[in-house]
């Protein structure tokens, strides 16, 4: 009994270890499908083009922090980094996701924002990745009882954002 939970903890382990591999005609792989050639990563404070303050800052600590979180870069300065994620937040919408229906009041509210950004191999200076309109959603309840502030919904799109854009910055296949 003890060899079967053995080789069922063992197909589970490869199983879950392994994924696509950068190379199509390899099929799965057990190495990352982050860019292994590059070491540090730089992440200067994202522009923000739009009137809602500080939501760059957040943005910019959350993709920090997804970065250290999903992949084997360290985040380093920019002179020093292998590549470089730079970035602009260009619009921040709010939208209304659900209203009272006996009083006509919202319920819940939407943050869209949508960014664009670049990342570069500081090495070559060649682009690795652009994205234009890149768009992430993330919902407040500002009714009552909850009452929540819009910088609930403020964080809730960085950290979406944050999570896609770092998701995007795989290896191409």
């Amino acid at each position: 009994m003890t060899r079967f939970i053995a080789l069922l903890t063992a197909i589970a382990t490869a199983l879950l270890t392994t994924g696509c591999s950068t190379d199509p005609s390899r099929g799965y792989t057990f190495s990352g499908v982050h860019d292994s050639s590059i070491e540090t990563v730089a992440v200067p404070i994202f522009q923000n083009d739009t009137f809602h303050t500080g939501v760059e800052i957040q943005l910019t600590e959350d993709l920090i922090k997804q970065i250290q979180r999903q992949t084997p870069w360290r985040v380093t300065s920019a002179d020093k980094a292998d590549a470089v994620l730079t970035g602009s937040i260009t619009r921040i919408d709010l939208r209304s996701l659900s209203t009272r229906t006996s009083v006509g009041f919202v319920q819940e509210m939407g943050v869209q924002m949508t960014v664009e950004f670049e990342f570069i191999d500081n090495r070559s200076g060649d682009t690795l990745s652009r994205r234009t309109g890149y768009s992430a959603m993330g919902s407040f309840v500002p009714a009552s009882p909850t009452g929540e502030r819009i910088a609930v919904g403020y964080a809730g799109v960085a950290q979406t954002m944050a999570r896609d854009i770092v998701g995007d910055l795989q290896s191409t296949w």
